[in-house]
């Protein structure tokens, strides 16, 4: 049976899928297991030979070739992992050891090029936007990513980090970042990072949810969804001035707050080099399926 498998390695679960080559890509098998991180890097590699071994048991064939999403990005020259916020996998040789373990060939792209080319080939852009060459796709959750799809295609860059939109200098208000610098994107706008600011103001804890709930009759909520829309124009519109996108996906739970597609598109406005806005901003339509169905689309894409 030819078949496109991927896994998509997250840092609470593992998921694997093996699909058709062919629309409508037809499933033939999706696991989910834990990922279990805290038991180190070696316990990861395991974990993922497991699932595969399950995938392989129920579907009675074996794979030619996988393709994984993961957050961070495989550096081009040492081939090893950077930024990811599963910290194990950082500067490990990941592609040559899961190789190893798996004896089976693997390409490996950021778990945010991942969402956006199942959006691309399979959900929002496929079927409302099919003309679109130039999308950008936003991971706004716990972290802030981003992916790029260049007429059809990934474009990586010549260091692997194209679209990496959450580790841009964004303000120094939001402190220091894991990535090891200071005020980025995803230190302002993920929804901790919102959710922080909340507490810092109100000492209550409140998920982002319930804080966009409370906007309208609590001031600190209604601050810190106001931080969201300005910084998130800000932060938008400098991808907008260099890319000039067709249409911007955004994923993720912060994606979810509706105002974020009006106020949050018109506070870009004031930082554009254009004087008109014409950028379609769209929610996704495959919700949590994107990344295993984007990585299994990596075994037969052609990323520039």
């Amino acid at each position: 049976m030819e078949a496109l498998w991927g896994i998509d390695l997250g840092g609470t679960k593992i998921e694997g899928i093996v699909i058709d080559t062919k629309p409508p890509y037809k499933v033939h098998a999706r696991k989910r297991i834990p990922t279990y991180r805290e038991k180190g890097y070696e316990n990861i590699l395991n974990r993922i030979k497991l699932l595969v071994e399950e995938l392989i048991n129920e579907t009675e064939t074996e794979p030619e070739i996988i393709g994984f999403g993961t957050p961070g990005k495989v550096d081009p020259v040492t081939s090893k992992i950077q930024n990811s916020n599963t910290v194990v996998l950082n500067n490990q040789p990941f592609k040559r050891d899961i190789e190893n373990v798996l004896n089976v060939p693997v390409t490996i792209a950021n778990d945010a090029n991942c969402f956006a080319l199942a959006e691309t080939r399979i959900g929002i852009i496929s079927r409302h936007y099919p003309d679109a060459r130039n999308v950008f796709g936003i991971i706004m959750g716990s972290g802030v990513g981003g992916g790029l799809i260049i007429n059809g295609n990934i474009l990586y860059g010549k260091h692997g980090i194209a679209g990496e939109w959450g580790h841009n200098f964004l303000d120094e208000s939001g402190g220091e970042c894991y990535c090891g610098k200071t005020g980025c994107v995803e230190t302002v706008i993920s929804g901790k990072a919102l959710e922080k600011y909340y507490f810092q103001h109100s000492g209550m804890k409140y998920n982002l949810p319930e804080i966009s709930q409370l906007r309208y009759e609590d001031a600190d909520a209604q601050a810190t969804i106001e931080r969201l829309h300005y910084y998130f124009g800000k932060a938008v519109a400098n991808v907008i001035n260099i890319v000039d996108p067709d249409v911007i996906i955004i994923g993720g739970g912060v994606g979810n707050i509706d105002s974020l597609y009006t106020e949050g598109v018109e506070a870009a406005k004031p930082f554009l080099f254009n004087n008109t806005l014409t950028t379609h901003f769209a929610k996704p339509l495959l919700g949590d399926s994107a990344g295993v169905f984007g990585a299994a689309f990596l075994t037969e894409e052609d990323g520039v």
